[in-house]
């Protein structure tokens, strides 16, 4: 195996770590004001403008199917609601309810603590380059070409994995 591919490796085990690291502090700071990781994501994702299921989807990294299922999910419970969409008539704006984006800043105050703690553990230069590093991985992935290298090996199914 060459380094690269032991860099790759580390830097996705890292990710997935991360993630699941992000999704338990989400989970810590939404759950006292009666939301999910999950609806704090979506929400978060409309704060400030109007967006598409599909425009969400992109900026969250997740599927589009995943924010269709939360934004109804939100949109029963008045947290959010569909908006007609003068760019598309068939691709309804998402937005957030007067109700749901209180639910998101009633979880700023815990936000902000947390924060702290972190930019005073790594230092606010470290804090900021460790961000600027990941957007700079992000947006090198966003690059790569995923097309099947040629002679690559087949795909293993899936049942031989399980």
């Amino acid at each position: 195996m060459s380094n690269d591919q032991e860099l790759l490796g580390a830097a996705a085990l890292m990710a997935f770590k991360l993630n699941g690291q992000f999704l338990e502090l989400a989970e810590h700071l939404a759950r006292p004001v009666g939301v999910t990781a999950t609806w704090w994501q979506v929400l978060g994702a409309v704060l400030h403008t109007p967006l598409t299921v599909s425009a969400i989807a992109r900026e969250m990294g997740i599927t589009r199917q995943a924010v269709q299922r939360t934004a109804d999910v939100l949109v029963g419970k008045g947290l959010m609601e569909y908006r007609d969409n003068p760019a598309h008539r068939r691709a309804k704006l998402v937005a957030g309810t007067p109700e749901g984006l209180e639910a998101i800043r009633a979880i700023s105050p815990h936000h902000a603590v947390h924060a702290a703690q972190l930019a005073d553990l790594l230092g606010r230069s470290e804090f900021a380059a460790a961000v600027a590093t990941l957007t700079k991985l992000s947006e090198a992935l966003d690059a790569l070409d995923l097309e099947p290298c040629a002679g690559s090996a087949a795909p293993v199914p899936p049942s031989a994995v399980d």
